[in-house]
């Protein structure tokens, strides 16, 4: 059976008759992760039923072909169904006697991009085809973020946030006035010099003038 529905979905486009397949449009645009609805429709006579219709439909691409929905006389065949579809597609099936084949695929992902096809057939011999495109375009960095990056203040946590601010400021300044001037205390009570300073001249020591005068009045 699927191999005649195989058939059926590249000899249907030729078929003549007053069976008619339509799509409700050429072409979908959409984004990654979305939903995204795909209708079929075709003339039912007032005797169908469900069980006398059956439906294969398509991902069509430059290597290969994806199943995305197959039913077999008014039954659902997952086990046809590509895995990359596996759990993304749901269809309505109070409106199908009606003439609507109706496809809901959901999470949608940037390689669902194509032209899918849709063959109906509807016993005991009629039977066409329809195709339509879809596009999914990546989502960017923005809309990959769980929450948006503005953050928002109310004016009282505006006050709080800039007195804040200038309490640490004033703090900062204190802190930093202190600091030079006890280094300035330190330095001219002697207890801190600076590195390039001089050293003191031990007080037990006798001055250079002092010395030379010892060392004339005592020769060796």
């Amino acid at each position: 059976m699927i191999f005649l529905l195989l058939l059926l979905l590249f000899l249907t486009p030729c078929v003549s008759g007053t069976f008619v397949v339509n799509v409700t449009q050429t072409s979908y645009q959409a984004e990654e992760n979305q939903n995204i609805t795909l209708e079929w429709t075709f003339s039912p006579r007032t005797d169908t039923s469900l069980r006398s219709i059956s439906t294969i439909c398509f991902l069509l691409t430059e290597g290969r072909r994806y199943v995305l929905f197959h039913l077999h006389r008014g039954v659902e065949s997952p086990e046809s169904q590509d895995p990359q579809f596996s759990g993304r597609v749901q269809w309505e099936k109070d409106v199908l006697t009606e003439g609507r084949l109706i496809l809901h695929v959901s999470r949608l992902r940037t390689n669902d991009s194509g032209c899918y096809r849709c063959a109906i057939f509807v016993r005991p011999d009629e039977s066409n085809s329809r195709k339509c495109w879809l596009n999914i375009t990546a989502m960017t960095m923005e809309e990959t973020l769980p929450f948006p990056i503005e953050v928002y203040f109310s004016p009282m946590e505006v006050t709080i946030l800039e007195t804040t601010c200038w309490i640490l400021f004033s703090l900062l300044f204190i802190l930093s006035v202190a600091a030079v001037a006890a280094a300035g205390y330190l330095y001219k009570s002697g207890r801190i010099r600076w590195s390039g300073d001089r050293q003191p001249v031990p007080t037990n020591s006798p001055a250079p003038e002092e010395g030379r005068v010892l060392q004339e009045s005592h020769p060796v």
